[in-house]
């Protein structure tokens, strides 16, 4: 009898996930089974839709849908729990073929994730000296401002642009949680991007990690970009981006 209903119960899993190719166990009536396959369903797509709100407007009614069948239909998530299907959907397309006509459609999805995920990210406070030096101190980053690149101008994609061809330039965006817990995003210079990148690693001190900045961009005026630097890791404090510095050890 076990054997009969984990069979069963896997058949109708089976049938609920993708109808067209799996057929119901014998015994349920139709009707029954077509509210099951609507509620099923349909909560997976509200719950997309309203993660990914540019992607589904984007795509339209039907070109979404069909995608959220085959997300719902073939892939295998790692985690039942609601909060993350959002993630899942990523992994989905990141393991699919790119389709030429949505070439930034894995990046736009990435972008669009990123507000929930900073929004309900958990991470701890690390120790900070909020008023140490940032040019002879290790500056900290705060784990809720995240740099990100992309090779789409995710930020731009909508219903009325889609573009065929990713610009020259990559976009640089810094996603960060104030103290109110809203979410803000803003564009960035690759080189505010690469600063940040450098910050996160903890391994120099900040004048060290401007003068490795310079090096790498081949400032002719050396001295003229440190004091922007300077100002610059000053205003990241003042945001919130940079936490402070290490704590001086014991």
């Amino acid at each position: 009898m076990a054997d009969t209903l984990h069979d069963q119960q896997f058949a109708l899993s089976r049938h609920l996930r993708d109808p067209s190719a799996h057929p119901p166990p014998p015994g349920i009536e139709e009707r029954r089974l077509a509210i099951y396959r609507d509620l099923f369903f349909n909560n997976i797509e509200g719950l997309l839709a309203g993660n990914f709100p540019v992607i589904r407007k984007t795509l339209g009614d039907d070109a979404w849908r069909r995608l959220v069948r085959d997300f719902y239909a073939n892939h295998r998530s790692h985690t039942p729990l609601f909060p993350e299907v959002a993630r899942e959907f990523i992994r989905f397309l990141e393991g699919r073929a790119p389709d030429p006509d949505t070439p930034w459609l894995r990046e736009l999805a990435h972008y669009e994730w990123v507000e929930l995920a900073l929004q309900i990210a958990d991470d701890g406070m690390p120790a900070h000296d909020a008023e140490g030096d940032l040019l002879k101190g290790v500056p900290v980053v705060s784990p809720f401002a995240w740099a990100l690149a992309y090779q789409w101008p995710v930020h731009r994609v909508g219903p009325d642009y889609q573009p065929d061809v990713p610009p020259a330039e990559s976009t640089c965006l810094l996603v960060r949680r104030g103290d109110d817990q809203q979410v803000r995003f803003a564009a960035i210079s690759p080189l505010v991007y690469r600063l940040i990148e450098l910050l996160g690693t903890r391994e120099r001190s900040g004048v060290d990690v401007l003068r490795q900045l310079a090096d790498e961009a081949g400032v002719g005026d050396v001295p003229a970009f440190m004091e922007q630097g300077t100002a610059m890791l000053q205003r990241m404090r003042e945001e919130g981006t940079l936490l402070g510095v290490e704590p001086a050890p014991l």
